[in-house]
């Protein structure tokens, strides 16, 4: 991929329009693409895996931060904040795809050319600032479940996690699919993982069920608003909008209606499977740590080594422990994936700039070993979640600076045509942006005055 733009990301082909003046809905491109059949006919297989690479940013360690801490100090209570933010993530991850496959251009690409080249810059550094957040969340992340597992210290296990991912993002050189089929087999592992944390803990379904009611306190609890925000921007990455925009762009030809449709239908499929999976990790992380933890007076249990150091001996077995790191670890390498792939894309839509895999992969190891050692340096094992929530909070205050450009692209009815979002959809996906700021405004404001 040295020299082919991340639009072959998914697909492994070029952007036949990547360097040339952008058309709308419906004037299309020329050209049959490798997702199309004859007669705009789909291969359905080839639209499965985009929505897999998407997922593994909903369950990265900074979600296994964010949900610890609140599960173990509010109980089930946070089951709801998990199901608002997983239905937002689920709407935003539709309307991105929506737009890739109607317009053949990724979010990235229609920023810089609908938008100047000062508010493009912005929103450019933005999402490179998210992207590093996001990096050092899963490095931190990553290196807490070898210390747990190999006994190695917090900065060798930095130093090892960094190793893993090139080695993951390695697998590109043998094809796309093989990426694809390694995320899922780790996915698939997590969610194993998880069945059998949740039926070693017994929970309390009754109180979960009630705990999907919000709570009356969240606006008014300085800690809730950091831990729902933190949960928000782990579960709602921004630069995972400009990926899966990008990873399914060209699975039709613009214009085309038949091949549009056709291709919305299996790209959909497989973001809303995808999504439920992360969305039921999520809630089962939650729900492990209110079960054992907060049901047993461990209120102030929210850092990732302190999970697994008391679980055994409240579950029972070490078992229970062996297999939260494992599939800790399992998390942390899946999602730095997504991240040097959100990182070329970003990239390339907004500078058109190319750039080797490689040479992305070293660039975001460098940036987020850099504040990762220098964490686990200051602070030791007991600060790695406090600095796991802080980088989510990041991601959820970047949020809007995405969301709001793809609502407005995806409502635009000279570039989506026919395919434009409205009616009901259109004011959840407004609705979706409004909460975000309020939300980010509630934060602010308790930092404020608490500082």
């Amino acid at each position: 991929m040295n020299t082919t733009s991340v639009n072959s990301i998914h697909t492994g082909s070029v952007d036949p329009a990547s360097s040339g003046a952008f058309r709308p809905w419906p004037s299309g491109r020329r050209g049959r693409l490798r997702s199309a059949g004859p007669g705009g006919r789909a291969r359905w297989s080839s639209f499965f895996g985009a929505g897999a690479l998407v997922s593994v940013g909903y369950m990265d360690p900074g979600n296994w931060a964010t949900a610890l801490g609140s599960g173990a100090k509010y109980g089930y209570q946070f089951l709801s904040v998990v199901l608002a933010a997983s239905l937002m993530g689920l709407l935003l991850q539709w309307l991105a795809s929506r737009l890739g496959v109607a317009t053949g251009r990724d979010l990235a690409q229609l920023c810089r050319e609908r938008y100047s080249r000062r508010t493009t810059i912005v929103l450019w550094i933005a999402c490179e600032m998210a992207i590093i957040a996001c990096d050092v969340a899963e490095v931190v992340g990553s290196a807490v479940a070898l210390q747990l597992l190999l006994g190695v210290s917090l900065s060798v296990g930095v130093l090892l996690s960094a190793i893993g991912a090139c080695a993951m993002l390695a697998l590109q050189s043998r094809g796309q699919r093989a990426l694809q089929v390694v995320v899922c087999a780790l996915i698939f592992f997590v969610g194993l993982c998880f069945v059998v944390e949740v039926a070693l803990a017994n929970p309390s379904w009754h109180s979960a069920l009630a705990g999907v009611a919000p709570p009356a306190a969240l606006l008014r609890d300085a800690g809730m608003i950091w831990l729902a925000a933190g949960m928000l921007g782990a579960t709602v990455m921004p630069h995972n909008l400009y990926l899966h925009s990008a990873l399914v762009k060209q699975h039709a030809r613009a214009g085309d209606e038949r091949s549009v449709l056709n291709a919305m239908k299996g790209v959909n499929i497989d973001t809303f499977v995808s999504l439920g999976l992360a969305f039921l990790v999520n809630a089962a992380l939650l729900i492990v740590a209110a079960a054992v933890f907060h049901a047993n007076g461990h209120y102030e249990v929210d850092d990732l080594a302190d999970a697994h150091r008391l679980i055994a001996p409240l579950v029972g077995t070490r078992w229970a422990s062996i297999v939260f790191a494992a599939a800790l670890l399992a998390c942390g390498l899946n999602a730095t994936v997504t991240g040097t792939m959100a990182g070329q894309v970003v990239m390339e839509g907004f500078l058109r700039m190319k750039s080797a895999r490689w040479m992305r992969a070293l660039l975001t190891r460098v940036c987020a070993i850099g504040p990762a050692l220098l964490a686990v340096s200051l602070y030791g094992e007991h600060g790695s979640n406090q600095l796991l929530i802080f980088s989510q909070v990041v991601l959820s205050i970047q949020l809007p600076l995405a969301a709001i450009p793809l609502v407005r692209f995806g409502s635009d009815a000279g570039l989506m045509g026919v395919f434009r979002v409205k009616g009901l959809a259109l004011a959840l996906a407004w609705a979706c942006v409004a909460i975000t700021l309020v939300l980010n405004a509630a934060l602010i404001w308790q930092m404020a005055v608490y500082l």
